[in-house]
């Protein structure tokens, strides 16, 4: 009889083995086990790339970075280094023999190192040991940065390594900071980027600079635009021609247009002289140049309405030519000095890897997502396109529940951007499908102040904050309850940083949402002044407080009229915030207490910004 049972047992389980296992659907938890794939970096034989994996260790409650090799070919992917510290930005050799990169593993508290892996076999050494930690004597009018805290007299310079003899010498010095630096062809020069001037705190006019790459090197500035030119915020060094004559950088035009301007690729003799806008008729914003082999184009990534490409643009006449075409987005690229490129890319149903880019079709070298998306429930992701009170066309996503009754309509959450100066596009939107998973439509608009259409479209909500961003935002919201994607008696609303800001003034305007979340945001602007790390801006595109107080008083209107908002609110932040204080949360939720409004604060401790403590992230799922 015992036997027999053994035997029927067997068989079940066999039969059961058989079956694939059924389809799952997110859960917050999930986010620990998302592989997060990127900073690409291909050998200069176009045969290895380098990357990062990030994935959570909920033990230690970090989401260390790794570093990976894959071979072009395809036959070949493995870690090369394992650990909780972290690392990041590999860089190859010009030898094709070592990895350089950053990171703190030695001890917790460790500024990041400069550390190099051989590539034939062995263990990484540690090549600097620069020192951090000083007293806080503030005496600058830009002073604090989310993440870097408190600014005081320490700035970024260039330093020279010498790889044989491992001594590192100061290339430049001075009140200022010299970022982004890139290699002339020969070796003998480096092109950087740097604010300088009695007090670069009160511009944003960004120059390219070259030093010669030696001790005491002299410098030279290159470009001399009054504008606002390649910003280290945008991801973009200058590049170096193949004959080292040219460098191309990015051109961000005029500085009181701050992050509301096109970015576009421009180029200027390395010597110094005029410089030639490339793309100054696209109205689309273009980042990270590369040159071709040949010095006859430029690759680089374009942002357009949801999507963003990597395309070549040719230095005689400004066209463009697509490398990568369709609904997705790049974010980084890599190209190996035999023409062969990757690039980092996502899906609405795929998340990020990367890619070998080979004719216009992309093949996976990382795979490190397949797991994860193996049997995942993955929501279908509309585009949308639709009129706002005014007329003006607006695009955006809608993410459709997993699951609906027959006949009902769902409820919806309407998700703002972050930004403004950004936009919803073709990627695997992690949050958005979480909430899909859990039935709800998650509408995702890009209205006035997004960027992807163009400075006029991006320039609608210039120092008019809530007004017409606000209205595109709710025509979303009326478009997806008139297609029947949305229930109008179960809306809800919420964001993170300028989608939190666009939370409140939305809970400020109407009370058809039920319940709301206000993550990172601020409401009265004038509480922002001297508190964030935005004087500039808000200088740029507000005016001064004490000059221009109508402004600022009229976009706080969230905070100055919160006796009209009735929903129900969380508000999220980090206690380390630098960005958008704490302090903002603090008040809203205080003064929508005092109106009896069912609110709550929850308070991220030392998380800055964006929340980095993998257990954070999941509890603000």
């Amino acid at each position: 009889m015992k036997s027999f049972v053994l035997s029927i047992l067997l068989g079940a389980f066999l039969v059961r083995s058989s079956i694939a296992d059924p389809p799952r659907t997110l859960k917050p938890e999930d986010f620990a086990q998302l592989r997060e794939v990127d900073e690409p970096n291909i050998s200069p034989d176009g045969n290895f790339v380098a990357y990062v994996v990030k994935v959570a260790d909920m033990e230690k409650d970090k989401r260390p970075g790794n570093l990976w090799l894959a071979k072009w070919d395809g036959s070949e992917n493995r870690a090369l280094t394992f650990g909780i510290k972290g690392q990041k930005h590999p860089r190859w050799s010009p030898d094709g023999k070592w990895i350089g990169f950053l990171s703190g593993r030695e001890d917790d508290n460790e500024n990041d190192q400069l550390w190099v892996l051989p590539i034939g076999g062995g263990e990484a050494e540690k090549i600097t040991d620069a020192k951090g930690g000083v007293e806080l004597v503030i005496n600058r009018l830009f002073f604090k940065k989310d993440i870097d805290g408190y600014l005081t007299e320490r700035y970024s310079h260039l330093q020279l390594l010498d790889f044989a003899t491992r001594k590192m010498e100061p290339l430049t010095s001075g009140k200022h900071d010299d970022v982004w630096p890139a290699w002339s062809p020969d070796g003998k020069e480096i092109a950087f980027v740097t604010k300088r001037g009695d007090d670069p705190d009160r511009t944003e006019n960004w120059d390219v600079w070259v030093i010669a790459a030696e001790a005491g090197g002299k410098e030279r500035q290159v470009t001399t635009s009054p504008e606002a030119d390649p910003h280290p915020d945008w991801d973009s060094a200058p590049a170096w021609s193949p004959d080292g004559k040219w460098i191309a950088y990015i051109h961000g035009g005029d500085p009181k247009k701050i992050e509301y301007a096109v970015h576009s690729l421009a180029i200027i003799p390395a010597a110094g002289g005029q410089a030639k806008v490339l793309t100054e008729k696209l109205d689309r914003n273009v980042v990270q140049p590369h040159w071709s082999a040949d010095g006859k184009s430029i690759f680089a990534v374009v942002e357009d309405d949801g999507a963003q490409n990597l395309v070549r643009v040719s230095v005689d006449s400004g066209a463009l030519q697509p490398v990568t075409s369709g609904r997705r987005k790049i974010t980084a690229y890599d190209v190996s000095r035999d023409g062969k490129i990757i690039v980092r890319a996502s899906m609405p149903d795929r998340p990020y890897e990367i890619f070998a880019a080979e004719k216009d079709k992309l093949r996976d070298l990382t795979k490190q997502t397949e797991g994860f998306m193996k049997d995942l429930r993955v929501a279908r992701v509309d585009e949308t396109k639709f009129k706002s009170v005014d007329g003006t066309e607006i695009h955006g996503f809608v993410v459709n529940p997993l699951d609906t009754g027959a006949g009902s309509k769902p409820p919806a959450l309407l998700r703002p951007h972050g930004g403004p100066q950004s936009q919803y596009a073709c990627e695997f939107q992690f949050e958005a499908q979480l909430f899909a998973a859990n039935d709800y439509a998650v509408i995702l608009p890009n209205p006035r102040g997004s960027t992807g259409r163009g400075e006029k479209f991006a320039m609608g909500i210039y120092a008019d904050w809530g007004h017409r961003d606000v209205e595109d935002d709710l025509a979303a919201v009326d478009e997806a309850v008139t297609r029947g994607l949305a229930d109008p008696d179960r809306l809800a609303v919420g964001g993170w940083s300028y989608g939190g800001i666009s939370t409140n003034y939305l809970i400020a305007t109407t009370t058809r949402f039920k319940a709301a979340t206000s993550g990172a945001s601020i409401s009265n602007v004038l509480a922002g002044y001297g508190t964030d790390q935005y004087v500039s801006d808000y200088e740029n595109e507000l005016g001064v407080p004490w000059k221009n107080a109508e402004t600022w008083i009229r976009i706080s209107y969230p905070f100055l009229h919160a006796d009209k908002i009735k929903t129900p609110t969380l508000f999220l932040c980090g206690e380390a915030d630098f960005n958008v204080p704490l302090l903002n949360s603090e008040q809203m939720y205080e003064a929508l207490r005092s109106q009896g409004v069912p609110t709550e604060l929850v308070i991220y401790p030392g998380q800055n910004h964006g929340l980095r403590k993998p257990s954070y992230i999941i509890d603000r799922y």
